[in-house]
């Protein structure tokens, strides 16, 4: 069995709010501050966000 790799997200600001992205379906609405390596994973769905040109960000080299 092979498991999905959580979705990343490319963002432009170190402070971020994730709510699933599923309406009713998705799960409480958390604020989330990156961290030192400019990214951070939300707690409920797994999502990945990551500052846009910061360490983490492997798509503007």
């Amino acid at each position: 069995m092979t498991v999905d790799a959580p979705e990343t997200k490319i963002v432009d600001t170190r402070k971020v709010a994730c709510d699933g992205d599923e309406g009713a379906l998705g799960h409480p609405r958390v604020y989330l501050t990156m961290d030192d390596n400019d990214q951070i994973d939300c707690p409920y769905c797994d999502r990945r966000f990551i500052l846009q040109g910061g360490k983490g960000d492997t798509t503007s080299s």
